[in-house]
């Protein structure tokens, strides 16, 4: 079980973008990196294809980040938390908030 999901928001620890907050919006877990909304911007340069009409243009799209530079973003004490994995009476395994215990996942 993976402790950052799609659709999770996280805390940027380190790099360019520190402090910043996003969703998640690709795990990767071959390499360990995940996609964050809006968080290290890259600027990519495509050339033109005449055969699909494609104009060439500079796009911005997010790089990866590795895992290890976000951290979950707990809502109730509004600060980036880390998670850890507890397996509950009836067998189902859930993520849940290491300062306070509270379940990630419902």
């Amino acid at each position: 079980m993976m402790k950052i999901r799609k659709g999770d928001e996280v805390y940027i620890l380190t790099g360019k973008d520190k402090g910043k907050r996003g969703k998640i919006l690709k795990v990767v877990p071959a390499s360990e990196k995940v996609l964050v909304e809006g968080v290290n911007m890259i600027k990519r340069h495509t050339k033109p294809n005449p055969t699909t009409g494609a104009p060439g243009s500079i796009v911005e799209k997010e790089a990866p980040v590795h895992r290890s530079n976000v951290a979950l973003f707990n809502p109730n004490t509004s600060k980036p938390d880390r998670v850890s994995i507890k397996t509950l009476e009836d067998g189902r395994k859930v993520r849940v908030f290491k300062s306070n215990n509270e379940v990630v996942d419902v």
